[in-house]
């Protein structure tokens, strides 16, 4: 959230609005976006730059015009990459319009496929967190073919496939458990009547 500007400060502001190609119509995207960008301004302006819908917005007070000028600098010459910034896991499931489980699933089979790893450190926390980010053409690839209604389609019938084989297996189970219990116990050659005379005629040597 920026920091409260009081209203007698005259300000002096700055507006960009983000390409669709930039955000691929997310507000997750776009927030992800801005956090970028003030993670490469100087500490002193970074909560000078906020946004509102698509619309970023520099407002530095009118006696700090030189930071003001060296902000709008950055940040138009930042905006010129924005299109091709990784898509982070949380950026791609509002894109998409998908679960984190669908994520994790399509990208451990090889559907979706990765652009890469970053390593990040929590804030305020010394651990440090790895995680899969995804090229921007792919997710508008994706966005725009209809192959994740393809995959949801795919992923059900392999579930109902699998549900099948495991009813059937389970039937099987209990078929031959039931016809193991069933069967009449074997009997011994000591229980055999006439064993013990054949036996002794030695019939089977």
């Amino acid at each position: 959230m920026a920091k409260k500007k009081s209203n007698t400060v005259p300000l002096l502001t700055e507006s960009w609005t983000l390409p669709p190609a930039a955000t691929l119509g997310s507000s997750v995207r776009a927030k992800g976006i801005l956090m970028e960008l003030r993670a490469k301004l100087p500490f002193a302006v970074r909560r000078d730059l906020d946004i509102a819908g698509m619309v970023l917005t520099l407002a530095v007070p009118e006696d700090d015009e030189d930071d003001f000028k060296a902000a709008r600098a950055k940040v138009s010459k930042l905006l010129e990459t924005m299109e091709s910034l990784p898509v982070l896991p949380r950026e791609i499931e509002d894109i998409l319009t998908i679960s984190t489980t669908e994520r994790r699933r399509w990208l451990e089979d090889g559907r979706l496929p990765s652009g890469g790893i970053r390593t990040v450190r929590l804030r305020g926390r010394a651990k440090r967190i790895t995680f899969h980010v995804f090229e921007p053409k792919v997710v508008e690839e994706l966005l725009n073919s209809g192959a994740i209604d393809e995959w949801r389609e795919h992923d059900l019938a392999a579930k109902a496939e699998n549900r099948r084989r495991a009813a059937h297996q389970a039937k099987l189970t209990r078929s031959l458990k039931k016809a193991k219990s069933a069967r009449p116990p074997e009997r011994s050659s000591a229980e055999l009547s006439g064993w013990e005379e054949f036996d002794r005629d030695g019939l089977l040597r």
